[in-house]
């Protein structure tokens, strides 16, 4: 008797496996106690052409982007100094609650300043007063708070985090303002000493043991600001750049380390990287353009100009590397909206090519500081010192539908949204599982389908709600 072979054609097979898959959503919601939860699994099903009048997220997992970098906070003396202000027990939830891959929302990103920034209780610098040959350089004003922290996060991201470094200004002396503060710009005759400066601090770093992945030029360089900054034109970071710091870091044995450009708001963000990146001797040292969201934070958010850049640079990376949440009031700490403005910049900023994203300070006190300008902002978590009680803002659950569910190394995959109130981005892990987010930003439940070629799941979300799911 002959034995009976049936071929399935190869788009049918296809269809079997998605039908196969499952979806777990993990939900954050408002006017709910839903907070990163779990909820029951979804099924695939055959689903076929869908309606208009069928809400669909559209998942194409056969086109794929960017690489995920990481995401995280920064690690500032401000941050530090109220962690140290905290129990051991506090401090340990913080840790866990941050950096735990399992139980926690898996901070892979870090970020701190070179010198003092307006998130730090006073102003400082390594160095003695014109000292050009750094033989003064010293890391003291950081050995008390910051540098301890920032070895217990390492610790409790499991002994690896990506961190960058950022300088808020040089020494007052390097600068023709003579002024640490009020912007100022960076003398000419010093940009070698000003470039072996960042070679100093991260070498230093790393004697401690504290790795360093990378670098800005400047934060926020086209500001004058009453707190640390220091002022570059376009052609200005370009000049110091291919003059000083990029052979500086490459003769120095730091040529690896991933050198960012711009590192300040959106709107600027195009003419800023095209100057810089159409310098081909500047560029060459640029491994990515960096950059803020305070552009207009409450409104619209230029999010076109990160694509703009992405597409007429594709060899160059594009990362948020700050973000914050003000004027600060203690007594709006539970507003809901915050969450949503990051998931709304998030989603936005992957879709436009970002490749990572840094909040900045991952801990502040209850005044929203320290900060020796007044210049007082929200953190994702809250710690009252007089209270010694830790507040968890909705942010923090917001930015955890990423960090959590998005490891380093994912690629971005495409993900379409059939209703304008549904916003959406998506990811597959190198595991091989998808991570799609889904926000919604109306204040009306909406039913809806995860749609994979033919196949659909059906999913709810949550009036001013926010979902990962997790496809496999």
């Amino acid at each position: 008797m002959k034995k009976i072979v049936l071929l399935l054609p190869a788009f049918f097979c296809l269809i079997l496996l998605q039908a196969q898959k499952k979806a777990f959503p993990f939900v954050t919601a408002d006017s709910t106690a839903l907070r990163l939860t779990a909820s029951g699994a979804l099924n695939f099903t055959p689903f076929g052409q869908p309606l208009e009048t069928q809400p669909c997220i559209f998942i194409d997992t056969t086109k794929t982007f960017q690489t995920i970098v990481g995401i995280g906070g920064a690690l500032t003396d401000a941050a530090a100094e109220t962690f140290a202000k905290m129990s051991t027990a506090d401090q340990q939830k913080l840790l866990d609650a941050y950096y735990n891959k399992e139980t926690g929302i898996g901070y892979s990103l870090g970020r701190t300043h070179i010198n003092s920034c307006d998130f730090s209780s006073h102003m400082y610098t390594y160095v003695a007063d014109n000292d050009t040959a750094l033989k003064t350089f010293n890391l003291k004003p950081e050995m008390e708070f910051r540098i301890p922290f920032i070895k217990k996060v390492i610790a409790a991201a499991g002994g690896k985090l990506t961190l960058f470094v950022s300088p808020w200004s040089p020494p007052a002396w390097m600068k023709t303002n003579n002024d640490v503060l009020h912007g100022g710009k960076l003398k000419p005759e010093l940009g070698q000493s000003w470039a072996n400066y960042y070679v100093k601090y991260i070498k230093a770093y790393e004697a401690l043991g504290i790795p360093v992945w990378g670098l800005t030029v400047q934060n926020e360089p086209m500001a004058t600001q009453i707190w640390e900054s220091c002022v570059y034109s376009a052609e200005d970071e370009a000049s110091f750049i291919k003059k000083f710091l990029g052979p500086t870091l490459v003769n120095s044995g730091l040529g690896n380390k991933k050198l960012m450009a711009w590192d300040h708001n959106r709107d600027l963000v195009y003419q800023q990287a095209s100057t810089i990146l159409n310098d081909k001797a500047a560029a060459k040292y640029v491994w990515g353009i960096a950059f803020h969201w305070y552009e207009n934070w409450t409104g619209d958010h230029m999010f076109d100009n990160v694509k703009k850049v992405k597409e007429s640079f594709p060899a160059t990376n594009v990362m948020l590397t700050e973000a914050c949440l003000y004027p600060y009031s203690w007594d709006q700490r539970a507003d809901w909206k915050w969450g949503e403005v990051y998931g709304k910049n998030m989603i936005n900023d992957f879709n436009n090519g970002a490749v990572g994203w840094t909040d900045w300070n991952v801990l502040l006190d209850e005044t929203g500081g320290p900060n020796h300008v007044n210049n007082f902002c929200f953190a994702p978590v809250l710690y009252n010192t007089q209270a010694h009680q830790l507040f968890f803002m909705n942010s923090f659950y917001y930015i955890g539908h990423f960090s959590k569910f998005v490891k380093p190394g994912a690629k971005r995959i495409i993900t379409s949204s059939s209703r304008a109130q549904l916003l959406t981005t998506g990811f597959k892990n190198a595991d091989g599982k998808y991570a799609v987010i889904v926000m919604n930003t109306s204040s009306e439940k909406i039913d809806f389908h995860l749609w994979i070629q033919g196949n659909a799941a059906a999913a709810t979300a949550l009036p001013h709600s926010i979902a990962t799911y997790i496809i496999q």
